[in-house]
């Protein structure tokens, strides 16, 4: 796809279908704890403060599905799982680390411009 162009209808779904998969919170916070090593299950839920067993379950078997992440179980007893980022997520890795980093720089001017649109528009038609 052309960026100095605007995008084909077609395109811009596509992009769409990306950005819902890796743009939800928990996959974006999976991606990013499972950037520097793999991990196993508790480990991981430890890392992502807030996830639910369930959620954490559903979002690996997701981000599995999408060829993000690799599930490998240890014949041990009881079997060990780890997870961990495929050479297709850490190459995404890198791009939602940019982004967390762009968030966190500019998150005191999206608060600022909130403020700003609210106090002009008297609250009408925020969140």
């Amino acid at each position: 796809m052309n960026v100095t162009t605007a995008p084909a209808l077609g395109s811009c779904r596509q992009v769409s279908e990306v950005l819902n998969r890796v743009g939800d919170k928990w996959s974006v916070q999976v991606i990013v704890a499972l950037r520097e090593q793999p991990r196993r299950f508790n480990d991981l839920r430890r890392q992502v403060g807030g996830i639910s067993q369930q959620m954490l379950t559903r979002t690996l078997k997701v981000l599995e599905r999408d060829g993000l992440v690799a599930r490998t179980v240890r014949a041990t007893s009881p079997p060990q799982v780890d997870y961990a980022l495929t050479p297709f997520g850490l190459s995404l890795a890198e791009p939602v680390r940019e982004l967390a980093r762009w968030a966190i720089a500019n998150l005191d001017t999206l608060y600022d411009n909130r403020a700003r649109y609210d106090t002009q528009n008297d609250g009408v038609n925020s969140p």
